[in-house]
């Protein structure tokens, strides 16, 4: 009955208080406090569409992969 969500997160598990399964993965990214249109994400080995965040679930014991977009620079 808790108002709490754990999820594998780029392999560390990661206790979300303010979530509670299931919950979106937009919801997600909201409480990690990262910019949408900065960061991939992938749902137990799937790459979520940003366009589909908001529609896609993410329950108890997932493993989520957010990976961070970084702008500048380029390769030598």
């Amino acid at each position: 009955m808790g108002m709490a969500l754990t999820v594998v997160l780029n392999g560390q598990p990661r206790l979300f208080e303010g979530l509670s399964g299931p919950a979106s993965v937009d919801g997600l990214v909201a409480e990690l406090g990262l910019k949408g249109d900065r960061v991939a994400v992938e749902l137990n080995g799937e790459i979520v569409p940003r366009g589909g965040w908001a529609g896609t679930e993410v329950n108890e014991g997932d493993r989520i992969e957010v990976v961070h977009f970084v702008g500048g620079g380029s390769p030598n």
